[in-house]
């Protein structure tokens, strides 16, 4: 069993960071939750895709496989590449401003959640390196500055 990351990021993504982008541009302002400090796991698609094929050929029956390149990706950091993308002011929101401000109660929640994981053990095991862009190198000068 591979975990992804919450993100998985690159070309053609229409998943949470197209949704925050989109709160973005619709409110004028790129939000984050509190002080922002909560961690947002990523991994590229590409890099991604090399894990499940690793998967297949290496990790033993039953293996538990962590599908995560950064892990210590701040919230705050992502709305503030968000925000000089689209030149609008970074906030931090309560709980209480995000279940309003976000597109649902529940995406505010995630939007908060702090997510440490490892990936070391998958690593290790099967020789995972992921090497393509990190998600605020993505988010600066991929795909999503046109989304």
């Amino acid at each position: 069993m591979v975990r992804l990351a919450p993100t998985v990021h690159g070309p053609e993504d229409h998943g949470l960071i197209p949704m925050l982008i989109a709160t973005a541009r619709k409110t004028g302002v790129s939000a984050y939750v509190g002080d922002g400090a909560n961690r947002w796991p990523a991994v590229h698609r590409l890099d991604a895709a090399v894990l499940f094929r690793l998967a297949l050929e290496r990790a033993p029956a039953g293996s538990v496989l962590h599908g995560v390149a950064e892990s210590r990706v701040t919230f705050r950091s992502i709305a503030e590449v968000i925000a000089r993308g689209l030149d609008v002011p970074t906030v931090s929101l309560t709980p209480a401003e995000a279940a309003t401000h976000f597109v649902s109660p529940f995406m505010a929640l995630g939007y908060g959640f702090d997510g440490p994981v490892s990936s070391s053990v998958t690593r290790e095991a099967l020789g995972w390196s992921p090497v393509h862009p990190t998600l605020l190198d993505d988010l600066e000068h991929g795909d999503y500055p046109a989304a």
